[in-house]
């Protein structure tokens, strides 16, 4: 497939962006062009059946390689070549707009490349229409819809939302706005925002009355022309979870392009997990029966509704019955076992992901009781899509669209809690890896009652199913990807093709610029109070306060109690918590664009995806060594499974985990192909356990100073 003309093609491309933008050419820029355009030549052609390797390369490219020229200088044309759509996949929406606004057409000027691009968001990025029409008229606020978060989001006063929702009906109306959250002048708070936007659970579809002129499909109708779609992971996983193709293009004809794809496995993780919330499920089934019994004179008219509209309410009541029985079967198990009171939030992870046995007769009960909701939910919402259709004489179409996106939000919700509760009515013996799962007894933001969750512990199998044996092709990549020196880490948690093409490209910097230093000190994070008691004596002898400096820590409490500690001996400290993570940036960068020093407290958001080029970082002090903190249920479980297999879960999880934050948390220090500075590293450990030495030789090439 990679014919010379095509080659040519990439080399004029890359080539004229050299020239035009008086760059350096890269040797590891070049070598990731190579590496991806050989590897989605691997890809058959319609109507060919292919014996190649996988079309799938994962690549680490160290920072400042320059990744996105590279793999859209490869990856455009052999996408346009192929008939491929190529949808590109970054982390945040920040990411995404920067690749869209500032990158993309810069390479298309520079490159001489044509091609057009559009960005994807999800649903909730948008208005709905219908909503903001139904909360004007009502004119209170109230639109006679069920909240879309119950859960999470508040519901606004009318004083507070009226005036805001006048604007944007004002500004649509003028052609001043186009729907998207993102573009409109201010913030928006979350309750207001969430009062009208929407799901796909309570969309309407192609049935809305304000199909024309609605916000998403107006930008979703660009993704069928666009070249390259460019999105984020959790849009992308969200329509490979639809079974792709339901908003992107489908996998078969898509090449996808995840940056920052050391964030993939999580992310997966993340979309197929299911959770239920005892308390806030019955509040929200005692809402849906009351609006149900509201309904029924409104929907009269609708001989084919009566049926569920009669059944509907009783089999609610009898699931709320079911979900009482719950509430003190978890609180007997709360009080049958040992459990941290010193925690907001009380947890209990059931072992090897078995469900106990007094569980499971009444989750068994709920799973054919939501399969009873969800069966009524979907036929009545069928016969409210084909009423919508229809002209019904004495129907008044608004009130059926209201109740349309009322059963759609109902149904998406029963569909999410019966999948909790299938989770729930097995054993868990036999499940190859376990899951995991367990319950939390929420003490803390004014919320009480027990969550329930059940989560895979890998993507693996989740990813080798919609992904890497749907896709046409997949590219991943990211500055850190290995951990020490291997992609084995990777391959366990995303499943991808052990015969895929794995490459490690250098970063372009001089790591001899830089310092690893690992000062002398007689106590390790072992003993955690010894340890904070030794960083708050060296921290006045090992931070210049006239310098910025990223101090990192693993623990709050051990952050919080360093900072008390120091007792104003250090002036200009920035903490997390203290202020946005944005504003404490901005802050620290306006006082040393002053000439001042500046220090950050920061955690583990602060190292990674922080970029603090010159002189805004001179000094980056990693208080231990990164490793996992040990109550998080996934990562127990999963150790908990290596274990019982007789492996080291220690070694093969936990020591590779914090190896690669500990890269990312290095990774803060030089930005630039001129940074110079010095990472401290408070941990002894890694020179004096045998795990260190792995650690260490991990690291990029800085030159050493070990005390």
């Amino acid at each position: 497939m990679l014919s010379d003309e095509l080659k040519d093609s990439i080399r004029e491309a890359y080539g004229s962006i050299i020239e035009r933008k008086s760059l350096t050419p890269r040797w590891g820029q070049r070598q990731m062009i190579a590496e991806i355009a050989n590897t989605l030549s691997n890809i058959a052609l319609p109507g060919e059946v292919s014996e190649n390797p996988p079309a799938v390369c994962v690549i680490e490219a160290g920072t400042g390689t320059g990744k996105t020229i590279a793999y859209a200088v490869a990856a455009i044309p052999m996408a346009q070549a192929l008939g491929k759509r190529l949808i590109v996949a970054t982390a945040t929406i920040a990411l995404q707009e920067q690749f869209v606004n500032k990158d993309l057409p810069d390479i298309r000027q520079s490159s001489g490349l044509e091609f057009s691009f559009t960005l994807a968001k999800g649903r909730r990025r948008y208005l709905c229409l219908s909503k903001l029409d139904r909360m004007m008229a009502q004119g209170q606020g109230e639109s006679g819809f069920l909240p879309l978060y119950p859960d999470e989001i508040g519901t606004p006063s009318a004083a507070e939302a009226l005036p805001v929702y006048s604007a944007m009906l004002d500004a649509m109306g003028r052609g001043q706005w186009d729907g998207d959250r993102d573009n409109w002048p201010d913030s928006i708070p979350e309750d207001i925002w969430y009062g009208v936007t929407t799901d796909h659970s309570q969309c309407s579809g192609r049935r809305c009355p304000n199909i024309s002129q609605c916000s998403f499909y107006r930008a979703r109708e660009e993704l069928q022309s666009a070249d390259i779609i460019v999105t984020n992971h959790d849009l992308t996983l969200s329509d490979l979870a639809l079974g792709g193709g339901a908003i992107l293009s489908p996998p078969e004809e898509s090449i996808y392009v995840f940056d920052e794809g050391h964030h993939l496995p999580d992310k997966a993780l993340s979309h197929f997990a299911s959770f239920c919330r005892l308390h806030t499920t019955i509040q929200w089934l005692q809402d849906s029966k009351k609006l149900l019994t509201q309904s029924a004179p409104v929907l009269a008219g609708l001989q084919s509704l009566q049926r569920p509209l009669q059944t509907l309410p009783a089999e609610m009541d009898e699931a709320v019955a079911s979900l009482q029985v719950v509430e003190q079967v978890v609180a007997a198990l709360f009080e049958e076992s040992d459990v941290d009171d010193s925690r907001d939030d009380q947890r209990l992870r059931f072992e090897h992901g078995l469900v106990p046995a007094a569980l499971m007769p009444v989750a068994a009960a709920l799973t054919g009781q939501f399969q009873k909701l969800t069966s009524g939910l979907s036929r009545m919402e069928t016969l409210l899509e084909e009423a919508l259709e229809d002209d019904c004489a004495g129907m008044d179409k608004a009130d059926i669209e209201t109740w349309h996106i009322n059963v759609g939000g109902m149904l998406g919700r029963a569909e999410g809690t019966l999948a909790l509760w299938q989770e729930y009515a097995v054993t868990g013996e036999g499940e190859v890896p376990p899951k995991a799962r367990w319950i939390t007894l929420l003490g803390s933001g004014g919320q009480s009652g027990f969550d329930l969750r059940c989560s895979p512990v890998l993507a693996a199998d989740i990813l080798q199913e919609c992904l890497w044996s749907r896709a046409a092709g997949v590219i991943v990549t990211s500055a850190t990807i290995t951990a020490l020196n291997s992609f084995e880490r990777f391959i366990l948690h995303s499943g991808a093709p052990r015969d895929a093409n794995y490459k490690v490209v250098s970063s372009p910097f001089d790591y001899a610029n830089a310092t690893f230093i690992v000062p002398a000190m007689d106590c390790d994070p072992g003993d955690a109070q010894a340890h904070t008691e030794a960083l708050i004596d060296q921290f006045p002898k090992i931070l210049d306060p006239a310098e910025g400096s990223l101090v990192l820590f693993s623990s709050r409490r051990q952050m919080l109690e360093v900072y008390q500690g120091l007792s104003g001996e250090l002036g200009g400290i920035l903490m997390q918590g203290d202020y946005s993570k944005q504003e404490i940036l901005r802050r620290h960068r306006e006082a040393i664009d002053a000439g001042r020093g500046s220090v950050i407290f920061g955690l583990a958001s602060f190292a990674e995806g922080v970029d603090l080029p010159g002189d805004y970082c001179r000094h980056v002090v990693i208080a231990k060594i990164p490793f996992a903190v040990p109550d998080s249920p996934l990562e127990a479980a999963l150790a908990e499974w290596v274990q019982a297999q007789g492996r080291n879960a220690f070694m093969e999880i936990s020591v590779p985990d914090a190896a690669l934050r500990l890269l990312q948390a290095s990774g803060r220090l030089l930005r630039t192909e001129q940074d110079t500075g010095r990472v401290t590293l408070m941990d002894r450990r890694i020179m004096t356990r045998r795990y260190g030495s792995a650690i260490l030789d991990s690291l990029p090439p800085f030159k050493r100073q070990l005390g």
